[in-house]
């Protein structure tokens, strides 16, 4: 890696010198501090001065050029561009571009990017106390943000609380708890659930084989039964919601017959929306399912609401619409509105099984990221977001079923599902198992990836999801009326244009 050197910037040209002694002019690429005030040190890379003017137009493409040198390959984008400030509903990119945008960082920036009460939260945390390590003591912001949440728990024994940094890390931390609270070791997923990269979460994960492929043996013990998602069991779209989950309950039957004995059977996971799974909602029957078998045979229920919670879909917790109750409950992105907090929340009774020790982390619950959870469960209530999503999940499922109705590409509209401000839209798709009943040969090919790019081409930035042809729409919770119709709009061209070229 090139040393990074330090430069002047000020409002003249700057040159640098070589060798010689004779000045000469440097177009070499700059990393830049946008904090810096003029004449001012800032970092440039390859060790020559440039004029300021110069390094901001050659900036975006040194930027990615670097990016693209020295980041792991592991990491996949959406674009190869530096996002450089997030405001509200937008993004703006380093060249210039400014998008709406519908990814919320994968569902994490619910209240938008920088809310100023969030910010300003975190900004006077930082001149108090950063890291207040959880296995030395309590802190205050921890115990103020349990405060704040116990009352919006989906189940008032949801009562005892661990903060960790990411959604993988809680699952982490569940897995761990459910084994060590039942003794067992088996652990029961569902088909097209996604809980996490790392080892234990990786083995529960089922949407996609890209993120365990290469990485085998994985943590043993864990199974799988389809989601009562018609796909998954090969069934017409038209299926009924009683049907699916009659199968998907008679599966989960026979895994406990066939494959893991309850007495060896320490948890089920669901996530009641699933999420790299094509935003497919659990119907109430169905979890309410799964609540009965737990409790016919000692089973912990484990509910991940890493991307559905905090009003993703309308509600604190999408689980609050069945009215079941989580044994434990994991919680993330939304929490705190872009900074690096998860938490495992489940009733004292259980957590007080757990060994002292058996928990922890260098970051866990850090003061920071608490404090601005804080601020985010303040601003939930103080501005009403619940209301907002559901306005605009009305307008927002009002455009797509326009879509869907249009003679144009209706056709290729296969679904439009979800609850709140998680919603998904299906297309048709030439490519599907030819057993699968939504293959359409003449639909055109790759249909939500290149709908979602044309979107970024006209300014949003919006998500594919699943091994499906679904684009996931993630919009602000507090979005505007007209922001969410400039979107909508986005999308609607798209969808004709790419439609049109077949």
């Amino acid at each position: 890696m090139p040393v990074l050197n330090r430069v002047f910037t000020c409002t003249r040209a700057i040159r640098s010198t070589g060798s010689s002694g004779v000045a000469k002019c440097s177009v070499s690429p700059v990393i830049r501090n946008d904090h810096a005030r003029p004449c001012e040190p800032v970092v440039s890379a390859g060790g020559k001065l440039i004029s300021q003017s110069r390094a901001m137009t050659t900036s975006a493409d040194s930027l990615v050029a670097f990016g693209q040198q020295h980041v792991t390959r592991g990491l996949g984008r959406l674009t190869e561009a530096v996002m450089t400030k997030g405001e509200g509903s937008y993004v703006t990119f380093e060249d210039g571009r400014r998008m709406l945008d519908f990814s919320c960082g994968i569902g994490v920036t619910n209240l938008g990017h920088c809310h100023p009460k969030v910010s300003k939260a975190a900004a006077d945390q930082c001149v108090n106390i950063v890291h207040a390590q959880c296995s030395i003591s309590f802190h205050g912001p921890y115990l103020r943000l349990i405060e704040k949440l116990l009352p919006i728990m989906p189940d008032p024994s949801l009562d005892s609380f661990f903060f960790w940094n990411s959604g993988s890390e809680a699952i982490e931390a569940s897995l761990k708890m459910a084994r060590q609270v039942t003794g067992r070791q088996n652990i029961i997923a569902m088909q097209g659930g996604y809980h996490g990269r790392t080892f234990g979460a990786m083995a529960v994960t089922k949407s996609k084989t890209v993120y365990s492929e290469g990485f085998f043996p994985l943590m043993p013990g864990a199974f799988a039964i389809p989601f009562p998602y018609w796909h998954q069991l090969g069934l017409s779209i038209n299926t009924s919601e009683e049907e699916l989950v009659r199968l998907s309950l008679y599966q989960l039957d026979l895994v406990l017959k066939q494959q893991t004995a309850p007495r060896d059977t320490a948890a089920i996971i669901v996530e009641p929306v699933l999420g790299e799974g094509g935003y497919v909602p659990a119907p109430a029957s169905f979890l309410k399912g799964l609540r009965a078998v737990c409790d016919k045979h000692g089973i912990l229920l484990i509910v991940d609401e890493v991307q559905s919670g905090f009003g993703r879909t309308g509600k604190y917790f999408n689980v609050e619409y069945s009215g079941v109750r989580p044994d434990i409950l994991i919680i993330a992105k939304g929490l705190a509105n872009g900074f690096p907090l998860s938490g495992v929340v489940s009733r004292k009774e259980l957590t007080d099984k757990l060994v002292p020790g058996s928990m922890g982390g260098t970051y866990a619950g850090n003061a920071v990221s608490c404090a601005a959870a804080v601020a985010v469960a303040n601003a939930f209530r103080e501005e009403k977001v619940l209301d907002n999503v559901s306005a605009r999940s009305s307008e927002l499922l009002t455009s797509l079923k326009s879509l869907r109705n249009d003679p144009e590409v209706g056709s290729m509209v296969v679904d439009i599902r979800g609850q709140g401000l998680m919603v998904a839209v299906e297309f048709a798709s030439p490519s599907y198992s030819p057993t699968d009943p939504a293959l359409v040969p003449s639909a055109p090919k790759n249909l939500a990836s290149r709908v979602a790019k044309r979107c970024m081409e006209k300014g949003l930035l919006i998500l594919t999801t699943s091994l499906y042809e679904v684009i996931r729409f993630i919009p602000p919770l507090n979005i505007s009326q007209g922001d969410l119709q400039k979107g909508c709009q986005i999308f609607a061209e798209s969808v004709k244009e790419v439609v049109r070229e077949g």
